[in-house]
């Protein structure tokens, strides 16, 4: 039997190395991927992904499948669906208009417009045309280090500190509270004053700003524990210069996490426009741009909008069973204990180990701070990258997050449960022993 592992194991590597050439060859380089041993995934079904080695993974970072993969409610939806009709919308279809329906009714009464793309980019890029139209400005004000898309407009706005930046873009710091420069009682306030300053410079560049546009969790920039009314401070200042708030939901929204269904209701302050991707439909190309009709106006008077499957009837049933399987599974009140029990476990590694310098996130998106020394607060991004590295060879799958690479991401689908959250504490425990008995941390 041993024997047998063994070979099994040689024949995965042979596999996994002719892979390699072959993605690269066909692919190019551009292309990135995961692990020092990047992983070959044949199949998925809940929280978990077996390997072509055929060991099984504990996915604890892939937003996308929302409900879990294979979830069957939205397989068999896809299925039924593409088994019937799948065609562009420029076709009258029953199956968009009720998912707008479904969508809308999460939302306060004021948003009763939803557009459909396939993409988060898409969406996030839709989003600034409807802003600019909106607001008659050009300029857009982002956080540095943040993710919004990979489309020229989107990509542009996912940018760290010190690159070039077009003259119609203004980045502010993240609103760290534990590394970052906006610290302290009056945090809020001196984030505020950073985007003051965003927006003069903008009106003396010619752009007045159209758009303040973040990820609601701050994802990218390590899910740092921002104060609840920290945007109280901030989206006054963007309407009193005639722009607009833009929350992007890629990856928090949809019960995420736990408290709220939407990452913008526990920061106080209601967008004027919110965007949505892919975790929607657990994959399947769809997004969403959520508005008021009154927002909308000035853009649908001067172009129309048109894509050519957004929100066709296949993604509009995933979509759809997604929202149901959310509801009828309580899946955001799971996320919400699962999400607390996670977090003890965390914090009783802090306490044992130095290298975490904070726990911190809600609900099933969690974020572990690693630092060289917990006075200085100095990110260790080694060690880091050791621990994914680490997980990954005892099967359990993370990511690393925030500007210095030193954050460990736990993004698990909703479906994630107790079991699974004492699997990956166990394994984290036992990758921590060893960086620390060697020295490491």
């Amino acid at each position: 039997m041993n024997e047998e592992r063994v070979l099994n194991a040689l024949n995965a590597l042979d596999d996994t190395e002719a892979l390699l050439e072959r993605r690269e060859r066909l692919l190019g380089k551009a292309y990135r991927l995961f692990y020092d041993r990047p992983v070959h995934i044949v199949s998925g079904e809940g929280a978990w992904l077996t390997g072509a080695d055929g060991q099984r993974y504990l996915d604890s970072y892939n937003n996308v499948p929302h409900v879990g993969h294979c979830h069957p409610r939205v397989v068999e939806a896809i299925s039924r669906q593409a088994a019937t009709l799948n065609t562009h919308t420029r076709y009258l279809h029953e199956a968009v208009l009720d998912y707008a329906e479904l969508l809308l009714a999460r939302f306060p009464a004021a948003f009763d417009i939803a557009m459909f793309s396939c993409t988060g980019s898409e969406a996030n890029e839709l989003a600034l045309r409807i802003a600019r139209a909106a607001s008659g400005g050009s300029g857009v004000i982002a956080v540095y280090d943040a993710y919004h898309g990979n489309s020229q407009a989107t990509a542009e706005l996912s940018c760290g500190v010190g690159g070039a930046h077009a003259d119609h873009l203004a980045f502010v710091p993240c609103p760290d509270p534990y590394r970052g420069e906006h610290r302290g009682d009056d945090a809020g306030e001196r984030f505020a004053k950073a985007v003051e300053g965003a927006i003069a410079t903008l009106q003396e560049r010619g752009h007045p700003p159209a758009a303040f546009i973040i990820d609601t969790i701050l994802s990218s920039n390590g899910l740092p524990n921002i104060p609840s009314d920290w945007l109280g401070h901030v989206v006054p200042r963007i309407r009193a210069a005639g722009g607009l708030f833009i929350a992007d939901e890629v990856q928090p929204g949809f019960g995420r996490m736990g408290d709220a269904f939407w990452g913008w209701e526990r920061l106080g302050v209601q967008p004027d426009i919110v965007t949505m991707g892919k975790p929607m439909a657990n994959g399947h190309p769809v997004s969403a741009v959520v508005t008021s009709a009154e927002v909308l106006d000035a853009f649908q008077q001067q172009s129309g909008y048109f894509n050519t499957f957004g929100g066709n009837p296949v993604s509009c049933a995933a979509a759809r069973a997604v929202l149901e399987v959310i509801e009828e599974e309580g899946l955001q009140q799971h996320a919400l204990a699962v999400g607390a029990y996670l977090r003890r476990g965390l914090r009783a590694l802090q306490d044992r180990y130095p290298l975490i310098g904070e726990v911190r996130g809600s609900g099933l998106f969690n974020a572990v701070d690693l630092v060289e020394d917990r006075e200085t607060r100095a990110p260790d991004r080694d060690a880091a990258t050791r621990v994914v590295n680490g997980l990954r060879d005892r099967r359990v799958l993370i990511g690393a997050s925030g500007p210095h690479g030193n954050v460990l991401k736990l993004r698990s689908p909703l479906v994630f449960g107790r079991s699974e959250a004492d699997f990956l504490l166990e394994r984290l425990d036992t990758v921590l022993a060893e960086l620390a008995g060697s020295g490491q941390t």
